[in-house]
């Protein structure tokens, strides 16, 4: 699915216009994003968490040359499936 589909989805579950559903739907992504950005967590119970995760500096490998290259440091979004999602898809 993706966002044009999953706008189609919102608009039909929940009886709203597409636009109405483009920008709920940009309002959750701005907000998760917004929170992210400031290191919070954003937990949605029975879905999932999104949290920011600190990657250290270090050496990786240039698969083509073999050549050790250093890999800078950087945040990573990491997700976790709740209880409930996890079990939607089991």
């Amino acid at each position: 699915m993706n966002k044009t589909e999953l706008i189609d989805a919102m608009a039909a579950d929940a009886g709203i216009t597409k636009a109405a559903a483009k920008k709920a739907l940009e309002s959750f992504l701005g907000n998760v994003e917004g929170s992210l950005k400031k290191g919070n967590r954003v937990s949605l119970v029975g879905f999932g968490s999104w949290s920011v995760s600190k990657r250290s500096a270090r050496e990786g490998r240039n698969p083509q040359t073999g050549k050790t290259i250093k890999i800078s440091a950087k945040n990573v979004v990491k997700f976790k499936a709740g209880a409930e999602l996890s079990g939607a898809v089991n």
